[in-house]
């Protein structure tokens, strides 16, 4: 990590380089985007723990019965496979994808 001379070193060139007046709103700008990037970063983490969360009672009824029917389920959200169940009643018939792996 960056010890206290290195910091105040690279204090110094900052100084040198953008001056007294800009130098405060290099550092608003910078912490900003720090602030940014940490929202940015915690809410994909919360994404991903949601993607991982295991499926509740509803869901895992929705996604054995889209088995029943023959539906292909990988990579397909709840509302996608509620979609296809219903067309797939509607229609009487195997969807595509059904008849594919018949």
């Amino acid at each position: 990590m960056i010890g206290t001379s290195e910091l105040i070193l690279i204090l110094i060139v900052a100084l040198i380089l953008f001056g007294p007046t800009k130098l405060p709103e290099l550092a608003r700008s910078l912490g900003k985007a720090t602030g940014e990037f940490k929202k940015a970063q915690m809410e994909t983490e919360n994404e991903l723990k949601h993607l991982d969360k295991p499926l509740n009672e509803k869901d895992t009824k929705i996604h054995n019965l889209a088995i029943e029917l023959g539906l292909k389920t990988e990579n397909k959200t709840t509302e996608q496979l509620i979609e296809e169940i219903r067309s797939t009643i509607r229609s009487g018939q195997p969807s595509p994808e059904t008849k594919a792996s018949v």
